[in-house]
């Protein structure tokens, strides 16, 4: 789950799982995809997550459940706490752990500079929630891979700031299944399976101009 940033690291991540004997659907959404109830705006974005997130529960039913915090995760930090506890419990009640994952560094432009103090809160609300429930809920610190500057090399933003393109979705998805790995007690396949899988053409990377 997540917005237009999980969007573009999902195709690596499901070639990714797929090669390693995973099941994935990619529950991501451009302009969206957040869970926090929180600002006017948010809360609108986060009532039509919800209900997609419910008939995708009912349907897909996972073991895991992961969340990338988006760039719309507007709010206090009580509304953010509350909001990821929400989604825990929804992940608890399907049968599902949850993982709460960092979003990796971008470009605060005149759109996300209101909101720093909710962008900042976001993945400290996400963390307390998973160290309170620490059997059934995980946080993992993105800047790990990415760092915290979103304009060095390392955070492999495309030429918007914002997104990344196939070589630096590729980087998450090889951190990502690394971390399941970890946690849930699987190998991941190694890149040399699905580097070279097709996804590396979906039209969201044409879309950001990357080659």
């Amino acid at each position: 789950m997540g917005d237009s940033i999980a969007g573009v690291e999902a195709p690596p991540l499901g070639a990714a799982l797929k090669a390693s004997g995973a099941s994935f659907k990619n529950d991501s959404s451009d302009g969206g995809g957040t869970v926090v109830e929180g600002d006017r705006m948010s809360t609108a974005l986060a009532r039509s997550t919800w209900k997609q997130l419910r008939k995708d529960l009912a349907s897909f039913r996972p073991d895991v459940l992961a969340y990338q915090i988006t760039t719309y995760d507007w709010g206090t930090p009580a509304q953010q706490r509350a909001s990821y506890e929400k989604l825990a419990r929804a992940a608890g009640d399907a049968g599902a752990e949850l993982v709460l994952v960092s979003a990796p560094p971008y470009k605060i432009d005149d759109f996300y500079a209101r909101h720093t103090d909710a962008i900042k809160s976001a993945p400290e609300a996400a963390e307390a929630v998973a160290k309170a429930h620490a059997q059934k809920v995980h946080f993992l610190d993105a800047s790990k891979l990415w760092g915290t500057d979103g304009t060095a090399a390392r955070a492999q933003r495309s030429s918007d700031g914002i997104h990344s393109c196939q070589q630096g979705s590729a980087g998450f998805a090889k951190w990502f299944t690394e971390r399941l790995g970890a946690l849930y007690d699987f190998t991941p396949a190694a890149p040399e399976r699905w580097a070279e899988d097709g996804w590396a053409g979906d039209r969201r990377y044409a879309e950001l101009g990357c080659g």
